[in-house]
């Protein structure tokens, strides 16, 4: 039997879902170049096909800090960090004063999309690439939920399902490989197939844009896989909307070393006080990143005016941004107390960190692409039907978390 449409309103908003299955898609680090380039070079032919029939694509504002744990969180609840509480992959925890990884659902402060879709009798799985992931998206969710990255772990009693494996015939991949994202897609489709989910979230991981250009072999190879697997998802009826948790761009010197401004050095050195900057962007997966972003918190001593630090931090070539915590809370739409006193954004291609000790650069000696600022808040968002005039007229500031709403009801009939 086909779904029920199964109406339900969360965080405000309200979903009606088509009786087909749904599942929504998040790219992770899917800068439109990537979809602009593939397609140009007839890597994508199922998604440009989509297009030509009328497919909706356009471009949408992901939120800030433009991080994996942050924008999952928003796409997942339909809100901004400052609803739903999730400031980044790490953050100093006032509560304890720790430095700490934010992927409990402990920290979320609304309930998701997820949740309530299931709540309302839909049959919902979420499935991510990233285990850090798992916990946060998967909170008070009763319904089917692994990682690509322990998918041989998963069983019935936490995760909704066991068996994962021989469900997607593929052993669990390696994080750091274009298998990971792959294995996502290919467990959507296999859940759809054996009807034990009718509503999705599949995110995948940006292993390959952190490794890749638009134009290298590796990242054309990947995206024809990845239309191959949207395909199989379309051919089984699914509504699929797709956008991406940020973009991605190189950040390195001419010479090709990254483009780093160890913040906490140079303050703690000019101030002669200590300085603590926290990297949101730090995560497990330092084969990424090396936890080297464009967006960065910093935790000044009482004795220092922030007003003060943000004058001198606009002196930095490669700063663009810097606000007091008030400001950083109003104009960047995060919780004032997950962030510091100070919120710093850096160019297109420069990154922010803290020591030079403190950071791996063997670990991204092969080059540096990364994000977490202003230049990689923009991502696709893309329908696979035509949308409708209701929805057509809400298109002039699209956000990424607006992706299950416009999925669900905005879609022509």
């Amino acid at each position: 039997m086909p779904p029920a449409t199964n109406e339900f309103t969360v965080n405000d908003r309200t979903y009606r879902p088509p009786a087909r299955p749904v599942a929504v898609i998040c790219i992770d680090g899917c800068a439109d170049e990537y979809l602009d380039t593939s397609l140009a070079l007839g890597r994508m032919p199922r998604l440009a096909r989509l297009l030509e029939e009328g497919a909706f694509r356009a471009m949408a504002r992901g939120a800030l800090p433009s991080f994996t744990n942050v924008n999952n969180s928003s796409i997942t609840t339909g809100t901004p960090p400052a609803v739903h509480g999730i400031s980044g992959n790490f953050f100093l925890d006032p509560e304890t004063g720790e430095e700490v990884m934010m992927n409990s659902p402990s920290y979320l402060r609304c309930g998701t999309i997820l949740a309530a879709a299931a709540q309302a009798g839909r049959k919902v799985a979420m499935v991510t690439a990233k285990e850090k992931l798992r916990d946060i998206l998967s909170h008070e969710l009763d319904g089917i939920a692994f990682s690509a990255e322990k998918a041989d772990q998963a069983v019935e009693g936490t995760h909704g399902i066991s068996g994962v494996e021989e469900l997607v015939g593929e052993p669990a991949p390696e994080i750091y490989s274009a298998a990971a994202s792959l294995f996502v897609l290919k467990a959507g489709v296999a859940l759809i197939e054996r009807e034990k989910a009718d509503f999705l979230y599949l995110s995948l991981t940006d292993y390959m844009q952190h490794k890749f250009t638009p134009e290298d072999t590796e990242s054309l190879d990947f995206y024809a896989a990845l239309d191959h697997e949207l395909g199989r998802l379309l051919d089984l009826g699914a509504v699929v909307g797709a956008t991406a948790d940020h973009g991605m761009n190189s950040k390195q010197t001419a010479a090709g070393e990254p483009n780093v401004i160890y913040l906490e050095s140079l303050l703690s050195e000019e101030l002669k006080e200590e300085v603590k900057v926290i990297l949101p962007i730090t995560d497990p997966y330092v084969l990424h990143h090396g936890a080297l972003g464009s967006l960065a918190c910093v935790h000044l001593p009482d004795s220092i005016d922030a007003g003060t630090i943000i004058s001198r931090l606009l002196e930095l070539d490669g700063i663009t941004e810097a606000y007091d915590r008030p400001t950083a809370a109003r104009k960047l739409e995060l919780p004032a107390d997950r962030i510091g006193d100070v919120v710093v954004l850096s160019g297109r291609d420069v990154v922010i960190g803290r020591t030079p000790d403190y950071h791996d650069l063997a670990a991204i000696r092969d080059g540096l692409r990364s994000h977490g600022g202003r230049y990689e808040e923009m991502v696709p968002f893309l329908l696979s039907e035509k949308i409708n005039v209701e929805y057509s007229r809400r298109t002039g500031d699209l956000r990424n978390f607006d992706i299950f709403e416009f999925t669900t009801n905005g879609i022509q009939t």
